[in-house]
């Protein structure tokens, strides 16, 4: 999940709420939009390889 920040960036959050703190865990923060989104895809092969 991406949302965009004040400052500008873009921020990739993960898709579960974390059961500890009830938010969400930062996967990242980034300057554009297209680079949270291709880290987002690296992450979701990531964790079914």
């Amino acid at each position: 999940m991406i949302r965009k920040l004040k400052s500008g960036e873009y921020r990739l959050y993960s898709r579960k709420a974390n059961p500890k703190t009830g938010r969400r865990r930062n996967l990242g923060t980034f300057k554009s939009r297209s680079a949270a989104e291709k880290h987002e895809r690296e992450v979701q092969y990531f964790k079914r390889h």
